[in-house]
């Protein structure tokens, strides 16, 4: 069970990071290019990873006896989804992004505090 559990926290934890990078890339891409719509396309698959992952982590995390924590982790990370795909929509439309890329950073902040913390995080 561990082991299965290491590998599915490694799984979630990489699409996260490359949906990150994705991100990032996007943002940084010249607005309505081809290249950023295609890369902003890959980065919605990676949004469906990442919440299927998350679910079936949440689902195991039930275990541990501190559900309602990892209940907001669940929560603030489709936080963060839901600001990457604002930012990267309201940067597309050239409407402002000022309050969407403050609610990005804060749902990352928690979702990491969180998810290092609890104890199927990471330790380093």
């Amino acid at each position: 069970m561990l082991e299965f559990l290491g590998s599915q926290t490694h799984l979630h934890i990489t699409t996260w990071v490359v949906a990150l990078i994705l991100f990032f890339v996007a943002v940084s891409m010249q607005k309505g290019s081809k290249g950023r719509k295609i890369t902003h396309m890959i980065l919605r698959l990676f949004y469906i990873l990442i919440i299927a992952t998350g679910v079936a982590l949440f689902i195991t995390a039930l275990d541990y006896g501190q559900g309602m924590l990892y209940g907001f982790k669940l929560l603030f990370g489709l936080g963060v989804i839901a600001f990457m795909e604002l930012v990267l929509v309201r940067s597309n439309k050239g409407k402002s992004t000022g309050g969407m890329w403050a609610g990005f950073i804060i749902c990352l902040i928690v979702v990491l505090v969180l998810g290092f913390k609890l104890p199927m995080g990471q330790f380093f």
